[in-house]
């Protein structure tokens, strides 16, 4: 059973859990429809009548016959309200420490990129006994990430980040598949998972051609989209000081409070005046449709790699503009806003 289509093997920490709330729901769903059955034929049988001038006899309720089968249930359904509460909070929740890797979906294509720079199509190398963290976004269309041996699933959606994460036990390669329809060739957007053993998969990660990690090339091309003029360590930059600004809470200017994460960074990156940081003006220019999707995925890394460092300063939004209180600088008149 464990081997066919239907029940493909576990091979993800989380994947046993799911199996057996699974299977909780159909012995459930198979034992009340055959009590439900039998007890429609049996009184379908003991009332039916004998005679055509018979007539019924008037049955009394019973209180705890009312009792019995509304506790019941109740108790049915709160024991699967909380089962699958513990299972959805697993699910969601990934550890502190886990192996990012950023994922674009692409019709019709699956696009991985590691942190050192190595990147792959339609295969994705990871290693066994370790959480892994998928950050998924899409150029076009909706797609879904869902590897049937790990139990995982999530929507892969355009102009936003979600995330999925699992934990392989089992090396070896498994089934990766576009779970929602996404065009003609829907189809043929399928994938591999290469489960490898740690010292195999550290082995992996120093052949091919690594372009250098993402935060490298982030920080390149940080300095030729000249952000450096703005971005300044020095807190005198037009925009906000980046050390120490992931991860932070900071407050909006309509008094909402944001946790400076990778979807924030990407849309202060691609539409900076949405979400403007109280006390700051909305001075940065938008760079949608003027960087590609892994530009943006590198100047994310690029700024999570500075987030170890302390900052004292207020937080500004990549929008621009000082602190409260504070006295903005007056900027070289040949500097260019950004």
């Amino acid at each position: 059973m464990w081997t066919s289509p239907l029940f493909p093997e576990a091979a993800s920490t989380i994947a046993p859990r799911v199996d057996a709330f699974y299977f909780f729901l159909v012995s459930l769903t198979a034992f009340m429809s055959i009590l439900i059955a039998v007890a429609f034929f049996y009184f379908f049988v003991k009332y039916r009548r004998r005679s055509p001038d018979e007539v019924g006899v008037h049955i009394e309720g019973g209180m705890a016959l009312e009792i019995a089968w509304s506790v019941i249930p109740l108790i049915i359904v709160m024991v699967i309200f909380g089962w699958s509460t513990s299972l959805f909070l697993t699910y969601t929740r990934p550890p502190a420490e886990t192996l990012n890797i950023y994922v674009v979906g692409k019709q019709w294509m699956w696009k991985f990129q590691h942190l050192n720079g190595h990147r792959e199509i339609n295969e994705l190398h990871v290693p066994v006994g370790r959480a892994v963290k998928l950050i998924m976004t899409s150029e076009d269309v909706i797609h879904d990430v869902f590897v049937p041996a790990f139990r995982v699933k999530a929507d892969v959606l355009p102009g936003r980040y979600t995330q999925l994460w699992f934990n392989a036990t089992k090396a070896g390669r498994y089934h990766l598949f576009c779970a929602e329809y996404c065009g003609t060739k829907h189809s043929g957007m399928i994938g591999e998972v290469i489960v490898q053993e740690p010292a195999e998969f550290e082995a992996w990660l120093l052949t091919g051609r690594a372009e250098g990690s993402l935060a490298s090339a982030g920080g390149k091309l940080f300095q030729d989209l000249a952000c450096h003029t703005c971005h300044r360590p020095d807190q005198t930059g037009r925009g906000p000081v980046l050390p120490g600004l992931f991860g932070r809470t900071i407050t909006l200017q309509n008094g909402a409070r944001q946790v400076v994460d990778e979807a924030y960074l990407r849309e202060s990156i691609l539409r900076p005046a949405e979400k403007v940081t109280q006390g700051f003006q909305p001075v940065m220019p938008a760079y949608q449709g003027l960087i590609t999707e892994e530009g943006v995925l590198q100047l994310i890394e690029y700024v999570k790699s500075l987030g170890t460092e302390p900052q004292t300063q207020p937080v500004r939004p990549a929008s621009g503009g000082p602190a409260p209180g504070e006295t903005p600088p007056l900027p070289p008149k040949s500097e260019v806003n950004r």
